[in-house]
């Protein structure tokens, strides 16, 4: 009687590594096949981008239909390929498309995600510089306060890049006129 109990156990116990063994296989199987999966996707929505990206390019005069077809495919690859040196680049792209089709709180979202999503982003600065730009546009979100402290991110973080010199030129003149940059600049240089 003990050995049957004892080969029960023992059979009981084979079988279930052996299930166990299988669905970890199984999972290790469908692990491979969803990332080979996402990989064909980034290589799909990659290519698509870069063809969206010439036509935008090429273009002369903007086609609002092209361009939202171009942002939704730049911010769908950047979503879907995290991973790729390319994402933070398409969703500066994808906001400065929807900046030109004057879409500026959808630029402003898409110019924020990249800060926020890709803070190691060698242009991390490119994309605070933007956005500070829109901000500081009395025709976009005409949000100077907001654009003084970006610009101010800009010079702190950045110090050493061309954007740092071109926040600080910014914080210096902010709320000014044309006019009374014009008359500023001829003083300078009598």
């Amino acid at each position: 009687m003990l050995y049957k109990i004892v080969f029960l156990l023992i059979s009981g116990l084979f079988f279930f590594s052996c299930n166990s063994n299988a669905n970890s296989e199984e999972k290790s199987e469908i692990k491979k096949d969803t990332s080979s999966v996402k990989l064909d996707e980034c290589v799909t929505l990659l290519m698509q981008a870069k063809q969206l990206d010439s036509i935008l390019q090429k273009s002369t005069v903007v086609n609002n239909d092209i361009a939202d077809k171009a942002i939704t495919t730049f911010d769908n690859f950047s979503s879907t390929c995290k991973q790729d040196s390319l994402a933070p680049v398409f969703l500066i792209k994808a906001g400065q498309v929807a900046q030109s089709i004057k879409k500026y709180e959808q630029a402003q979202s898409l110019f924020k995600k990249c800060i926020n999503q890709f803070a190691d982003f060698k242009n991390r600065g490119a994309a605070l510089f933007l956005l500070a730009q829109l901000y500081d546009n009395e025709m976009m979100l005409n949000n100077e306060a907001e654009a003084k402290i970006i610009y101010e991110q800009i010079i702190k973080e950045y110090p050493q890049s061309p954007f740092a010199n071109d926040a600080k030129y910014c914080v210096k003149n902010i709320g000014k006129t044309d006019e009374q940059l014009v008359q500023e600049f001829l003083k300078k240089n009598k």
